[in-house]
């Protein structure tokens, strides 16, 4: 696809995005019904669960890039290892900070050592040290190589994140869908947050990765231009 319709594309997926924004915050707040045992509090469910599912599937990119790097060397999944990465932190940031205001009022504490509590912090802190990583590595293929292999063993959390409320006893609550937790009126405001968090992380990895190969594409530039004078 060339630029012009490189353009487009994010034209549309920032229109497809704004629209959906609009809509996920009438379903969150207005259209879902209020919860009888937490009340309004409850609607930080919906931001808070799609942003820890988009956050692993940023990992999950981020993972699949890093094994594609390692199998082609090519410096395109890099740009895509390193994207999802950096969203992946900031979803999951996001999940950290939902998370303690959500749970103060309904377990009276910010913070408890659960398995998934404990599990996601970890899954954090290894991807806030393979961002810093990176930036400390000065080669542009070693660092590439460093990051993937770090990026393969950081994902090994992942699935403990995902699988830990199914495989110890948790404060935090079962998975509602599987468990039928949560009401069939509520499953519309949770879909459609879902699917926009999903657009935006799309909307947000493109960007991200054009900024990183424009940026790859000047450092090589002024290296070659040292190498010449």
């Amino acid at each position: 696809m060339d630029q012009r319709g490189q353009a487009r594309l994010d034209e549309f997926l920032g229109a497809l995005l704004f629209a959906g924004m609009i809509l996920a915050l009438y379903m969150a707040f207005l259209q879902a019904p209020r919860e009888k045992t937490m009340g309004d509090l409850q609607r930080i469910f919906y931001f808070h669960v799609s942003s820890g599912i988009t956050g692993l599937t940023a990992f999950a990119v981020n993972f699949a890039a890093s094994v594609m790097y390692l199998v082609r060397r090519n410096r395109w999944w890099d740009h895509v290892a390193l994207s999802s990465a950096e969203l992946g932190v900031m979803f999951l940031s996001i999940v950290l900070v939902t998370g303690p205001i959500w749970a103060k009022p309904v377990w009276f504490v910010w913070w408890t050592w659960s398995p998934r509590l404990t599990s996601s912090l970890v899954l954090w802190m290894l991807y806030v040290a393979y961002l810093l990583v990176r930036n400390y590595v000065l080669d542009p293929d070693r660092r590439a190589l460093v990051s993937a292999v770090f990026g393969i063993v950081a994902f090994v959390d992942a699935p403990i994140v995902w699988f830990s409320i199914r495989w110890w006893r948790d404060i935090h609550p079962a998975p509602m869908l599987e468990t039928g937790g949560l009401s069939p009126s509520m499953r519309p405001a949770f879909y459609t947050c879902w699917a926009v968090f999903q657009i935006l992380f799309i909307y947000l990895l493109r960007r991200r990765f054009f900024l990183e190969a424009s940026r790859q594409e000047v450092e090589w530039l002024q290296r070659r231009a040292d190498m010449v004078s």
